[in-house]
């Protein structure tokens, strides 16, 4: 079950991200696709042939049909509840490193909680929850807590210190992005220390790093990929590939090498899980 967002974004490839002046950008190449790490998150795990739900805010008009179609397309079932205000949308540049400058056109209304009797069904019926940072998704991890269902979030480019997001610290498994800290080390031992099962730190090309709560330290390196064509929703993978080897039981450094591949298919690709996976792509992975 994941609790998150969905949006209908417009991706815009640039060479280089333009200088704060008047121009006119000719960019080579830009496309319209579903987006959102709560969409991510479960497409994902979808096309790993997860049983996966996403309940997410979806306004009642195009866009919010066309994020409809994508998930479903891609195996997700939808439940979403309707956002008057709207579909969010977003116009995402990426230059050619990979790098993302985002412009949230419109992400929702904020006043809508995922709080109701509905949600409290949804988390009794899962095994495991994935709670995105947003506020709608602050209740998810009380109710969780309560039904004693396994939580896991995704902090993003944390620095470790923002107070808004400490209360997702409570999931029982933790990732983010490591590009805000010099050395993760010590939030991630703060995490561990403070309950955490599992605490993983991505750090784009160079891998990733995790903290078991039995305090063994692990690092799996990236997956070498032939061409980049966009980084947008390769954490979002990497988690996903982390929590299909442990549906699978598999040891932890499996399930690191696993979420490696999973991200480097979605690096290869321009939509947030490449149409290439399913489960043959990381069988062999399974198996060793």
């Amino acid at each position: 079950m994941v609790f998150g967002a969905a949006s209908w974004n417009t991706m815009i490839q640039v060479e280089r991200f333009p200088p704060p002046a008047p121009a006119s950008v000719f960019p080579p190449a830009w496309h319209e696709t579903v987006g959102s790490s709560g969409a991510g998150k479960a497409m994902n795990l979808a096309r790993l042939g997860v049983d996966v739900t996403l309940r997410c805010l979806l306004g009642d008009d195009e866009a919010g049909h066309r994020v409809r179609d994508g998930l479903g397309a891609a195996g997700v079932t939808v439940d979403a509840v309707v956002d008057p205000t709207g579909t969010g949308r977003h116009v995402n540049l990426m230059d050619a490193a990979g790098d993302r400058m985002s412009f949230l056109l419109h992400t929702g209304d904020p006043s809508i909680r995922f709080d109701d009797d509905r949600s409290v069904d949804l988390v009794g019926a899962a095994d495991h929850v994935l709670v995105a940072i947003a506020d709608q998704g602050r209740p998810v991890m009380e109710i969780a807590r309560r039904l004693g269902r396994t939580t896991w979030t995704d902090l993003h480019a944390t620095d470790g210190e923002r107070e808004w997001e400490r209360d997702f610290h409570r999931a029982d498994r933790v990732f983010f992005s490591s590009e805000r800290l010099e050395d993760p080390r010590p939030f991630m031992e703060r995490l561990r220390s403070a309950g955490r099962k599992l605490v993983v730190a991505t750090r784009g090309a160079a891998g990733a790093i995790a903290l078991t709560g039995d305090r063994r330290w692990h690092e799996v390196p990236a997956e070498p990929v032939d061409r980049i064509v966009d980084t947008n929703g390769a954490g979002d993978a990497f988690l996903a590939g982390v929590l299909y080897g442990e549906l699978h039981d598999m040891p932890i450094e499996s399930s690191l090498r696993i979420g490696a591949r999973v991200a480097a298919l979605a690096v290869q690709s321009p939509e947030l899980a490449s149409p290439e996976l399913n489960p043959a792509a990381v069988a062999d992975l399974l198996s060793g």
